[in-house]
C-alpha cells in the first residue's frame, strides 16, 4: 500500500512540475522576489498605531563637566523628543537624564532611540549630532576601551593612535566607514549604519591590541573601491587585499634590578657622636687640646690650598713651547735656513775673490 501511495505522489509531482516538499504549497501573489524583506518601513503618526499599554523608561548618568552644556541644550532636546511623544527629564542633583514613553507615543521603537540619544549626550557628543540617532537608518555603538590595555601609558599611546596628528586618522576612519566617531576618555562613540559600526569596532579593538589603524584603513579603502566596481563586486577580494607581515622590532632591554636579600634581623645601629669620639680617643682630651687639634687640621687644609694656588700661579710663568705649529711650517723654516746659509757662503766667496784681485793689482802696480 505504501509503495502504491509513493508511486501516486511521484506521478503527481511529475505532472505538476514541483518538488515533493512544495507540492501542496499555493502561490502567493503578494510575495515575490521584487520585495525586499529586510527593508525597514518608516513609521508615521498617520498610520494610527496604538499607544504603549505600559510606560517604558531609561535613565543614564552624565559626568559633572557635561552639566553646563546639557542644561543649555535641554530645551532643544525636549522639543525634538516631543515630536515623537517621548517625555524627558533632567535631574541636576543626581546628575541623570531620563526618557519615558507617554500616551502620545506613536512609534514603538523610538524609546530605544531616545535611550541611545541620552547615552551619546553623556559621552560628549554635540546635541545636533546626537539627535540624528532618531532617524531610521542611523544606529550607534559605544565601545569601552578601558579594560583592553592594562598599562596606563600604553593605553594613552594606543588611544592617541586612533586620533592621529591633528585628528587626521580619526577623519580617515570617518571617511572610509561613513560613520561619526568620537574618542572621549575610556570610550569610543560611533554613529552610522550597521556595516560601518562593525568595521569601526574591529578597527578600534585591533588598534588597542597593537595593530596600527592605518593597515585597516588601507584595507577598507580597497574594499570600498572594489564594491563600486561591478565587474569585481561578486568575486573573492582576498587577492586584492594587502597581506601585512608581523615584524619583530628590537626593543631596549630593561636593566635587571637585583633585589636585596631579606633578612629577619634588623639593621645595625648607627654609632652616636660619643661612640665615634671614644673610638678616635678625642673623648679623653680636654677643651684646650680639642681646640688645638681643630686649629692644626685647619692649618693643614689651608697649607694644602696655598700650595695648590702657588702651583697654579707658577704655571703662568712657564715659557711656552715655541716649536713650529705644524710640519709645513717646520719644512718652510728649514728651507729658509738653507737659503740663508747658501747666501752667506756666496758672499764670503765673493769677499775672498775681491781681496785676491786687490792683492794682484797692488803687486802689478809695484
Amino acid at each position: 500500500k505504501k509503495s502504491k501511495k509513493k508511486d501516486k505522489n511521484s506521478e503527481d509531482s511529475e505532472l505538476s512540475g514541483k518538488p515533493k516538499n512544495k507540492q501542496h504549497r499555493k502561490d502567493k501573489p503578494w510575495d515575490n522576489d521584487s520585495i525586499d524583506h529586510w527593508k525597514i518601513e518608516p513609521v508615521t503618526p498617520d498610520e494610527g498605531l496604538s499607544a504603549p499599554l505600559e510606560e517604558s523608561s531609561f535613565a543614564t548618568l552624565f559626568p559633572k563637566y557635561r552639566e553646563k552644556y546639557i542644561r543649555e541644550t535641554w530645551p532643544l532636546i525636549t522639543r525634538c523628543l516631543n515630536k515623537y511623544g517621548i517625555a524627558c527629564e533632567l535631574n541636576l542633583t543626581e546628575g541623570s537624564m531620563t526618557v519615558k514613553t507617554t500616551r502620545k507615543t506613536w512609534d514603538p521603537f523610538i524609546i530605544i532611540k531616545a535611550r541611545d540619544l541620552i547615552k551619546l549626550l553623556a559621552r560628549s557628543i554635540p546635541a545636533q549630532q546626537a539627535m540624528k540617532i532618531l532617524e531610521d537608518e542611523m544606529y550607534c555603538d559605544i565601545i569601552k576601551i578601558k579594560n583592553m590595555v592594562r598599562n596606563k601609558e600604553r593605553f594613552a599611546k594606543r588611544r592617541q593612535r586612533l586620533i592621529g596628528p591633528n585628528g587626521s586618522t580619526l577623519k580617515a576612519i570617518e571617511l572610509v566607514t561613513d560613520c561619526y566617531v568620537m574618542v572621549q576618555g575610556n570610550t569610543v562613540s560611533v554613529m552610522g549604519n550597521i556595516t560601518g559600526l562593525k568595521r569601526v569596532r574591529t578597527l578600534v579593538t585591533e588598534c588597542m591590541q597593537n595593530v596600527h589603524p592605518i593597515y585597516n584603513i588601507k584595507k577598507l579603502m580597497i574594499k570600498k573601491e572594489l564594491a563600486s566596481n561591478e565587474d569585481v563586486a561578486d568575486q573573492n577580494w582576498d587577492r586584492f587585499l594587502p597581506q601585512f607581515k608581523k615584524k619583530n622590532v628590537k626593543r631596549k632591554k630593561k636593566p635587571i634590578i637585583k633585589k636585596k636579600e631579606k633578612t629577619p634581623f634588623p639593621p645595625a645601629q648607627t654609632p652616636r657622636k660619643v661612640d665615634l669620639e671614644l673610638e678616635s680617643g678625642e673623648y679623653f682630651l680636654n677643651q684646650a687640646q680639642k681646640e688645638a687639634k681643630v686649629q692644626k687640621e685647619k692649618a693643614a687644609i689651608n697649607l694644602e690650598k696655598k700650595s695648590k694656588k702657588m702651583a697654579k700661579r707658577a704655571r703662568e710663568f712657564v715659557a711656552p713651547n715655541e716649536g713650529p705649529a705644524n710640519k709645513a711650517m717646520a719644512s718652510s723654516t728649514d728651507a729658509n735656513a738653507d737659503e740663508v746659509s747658501r747666501m752667506v757662503k756666496k758672499l764670503k766667496a765673493q769677499k775672498q775673490s775681491n781681496k785676491k784681485a786687490a792683492k794682484d793689482a797692488s803687486a802689478y802696480m809695484q
